[in-house]
């Protein structure tokens, strides 16, 4: 058989087993293995919590512009009552008793010793104890069981411009954990298309070791024939021999490589590690992306790094206008209705027919010497002056980070081109050489040397693929372009 033919039939036969396997494995499109990271990501799902967090802070923060209402009560167990005026009171002319028991009594200063006056003082006395009995009675509160319950409104009229600036923080919080969502959507989109696009180039270079194998056991054979005719010697044959020993080490290494690169695939897919698949390689060779039409500036705008900063900018102010809050006015109007038991609606009773009471009132707050304040305020503008001095650093680097990739990616379009054109010539002079080799015209070693030659030129092919592939995407994600 002609050696052109045995080549052919070998890599047909190749060919074959591939895609037998590939009957029992799936086939994953790029988009598919996006969805499916997309889905599985915890990191993803975090960010959905954080947002949601940031939400309610912002609506929290507005709520605090709206009056707040509270209701409390409060009950209290006394061993004692209250006694409004002492038990016993002194007067010029004799002392007062009053008693729990309601048994009073009056000791006169001096005593007649007439009997007719001495009874005038008794009665006299026992008449001023009554009397004195009954207020202290009256002014007894019976403090055995006290209720307190209160309804009241408290609406800020103006704080200084504090709720206003605290919202306003709130609402950039938001937007950051809004933009985080999105790059953190856009980071594992990159991820997902290196990994993937590294098991493309791993399985490629793996077909191409295999075909760089068979090549070599063939003229190992051919060689092996032509020694027994003695038409080459034994260390011709030793030559392709260690040459072919040396192309089925490099196959196992790109067989393991694949197996490696396709589970850490895997993991970013959140499938298990040992799920056998394939990919679609139909789009290795095809950029979409325009380069001669980049509005750099535009680019950069819509970047998250740059919206981050600038909403980082906007806390900075909030905050330095926040603490100069402090050195501002502060007027809070209040009402409540109080009801207590015992009341004090008629006197001071125990009865629960009692009527509470309305209470409305206004308090202003003026602060005069905050030195505290003055030196916060100072030191929040700084930061906020620093905040914006780094958002404009950021969008110089970014500037030029995009410029690179897009320079980046004009090279690997053009590595792309002198690739193609190499891996052509490289395989007409594998071609020639072969046959050259059948004609006896050359010997092994040159053919060996333009399988080689094939081999470097094919897998540098797949590299500027993979290189140009890898780079669109990365640009894409800095041109906010990720589908």
């Amino acid at each position: 058989m002609h050696t052109n033919s045995r080549i052919i039939l070998i890599l047909a036969l190749c060919t074959f087993v591939i895609s037998a396997k590939a009957n029992d494995t799936l086939l994953y499109t790029l988009q598919q293995c996006r969805e499916l990271a997309l889905s599985q990501s915890n990191s993803s799902k975090s960010q959905q919590e954080t947002l949601l967090a940031a939400k309610y802070n912002r609506q929290a923060a507005l709520a605090a512009m709206f009056p707040r209402i509270t209701a409390n009560a409060s009950y209290t167990w006394n061993s004692r009552d209250a006694h409004l005026i002492a038990n016993q009171m002194e007067f010029p002319f004799g002392t007062v008793t009053a008693t729990e028991d309601g048994t009073p009594s009056f000791h006169w200063k001096t005593e007649s010793t007439n009997q007719t006056i001495k009874d005038i003082q008794t009665e006299a006395g026992q008449a001023i104890a009554n009397g004195y009995q009954a207020i202290y009675d009256k002014l007894t509160v019976d403090l055995t069981h006290v209720l307190v319950a209160h309804v009241g409104i408290t609406q800020p009229i103006y704080v200084g411009g504090r709720l206003v600036q605290a919202y306003k923080i709130a609402k950039a919080s938001e937007n950051i954990a809004i933009i985080k969502s999105e790059a953190e959507h856009d980071d594992i989109i990159y991820n997902v298309d290196e990994a993937y696009w590294r098991v493309v180039s791993v399985s490629k270079k793996k077909e191409l070791a295999e075909q760089y194998y068979a090549l070599l056991c063939q003229l190992e054979k051919d060689v092996q024939a032509a020694l027994e005719g003695g038409l080459v010697t034994q260390s011709d044959l030793l030559q392709v021999t260690t040459k072919r020993g040396d192309a089925e080490v490099k196959k196992l290494q790109a067989e393991n490589g694949l197996t490696l690169s396709q589970m850490a695939l895997a993991q970013i897919c959140g499938l298990p590690l040992g799920t056998l698949f394939m990919l679609d390689e139909s789009g290795l060779s095809e950029t979409f992306l325009p380069m001669d039409s980049i509005n750099t500036e535009l680019a950069v705008n819509n970047r998250n790094e740059l919206q981050i900063m600038q909403e980082a900018e906007k806390i900075a102010k909030s905050n330095a206008m926040l603490m100069a809050a402090g050195l501002q006015p502060n007027i809070v109007a209040s009402a409540g209705y109080i009801y207590t038991n015992p009341n004090v609606d008629n006197g001071v009773s125990s009865n629960w027919d009692g009527k509470g009471f309305f209470s409305a009132g206004v308090v202003v707050n003026v602060p005069i010497a905050h030195a505290d304040d003055i030196l916060r305020y100072k030191a929040a503008k700084h930061a906020a002056n620093a905040v914006v001095l780094r958002t404009e650093e950021t969008r110089d680097l970014l500037t030029l980070q995009t410029t690179q990739a897009n320079q980046k990616l004009t090279e690997a379009q053009q590595k792309i081109a002198l690739a193609r054109l190499t891996q052509n010539n490289a395989a007409e002079v594998l071609r020639m050489a072969q046959e050259s080799f059948a004609a006896g015209l050359i010997t092994a070693s040159e053919l060996m040397q333009a399988q080689t030659v094939w081999l470097a030129a094919a897998a540098d092919l797949v590299d500027a693929e993979v290189e140009a592939k890898t780079t669109e995407t990365q640009l894409r994600k800095y041109l906010g372009k990720l589908e």
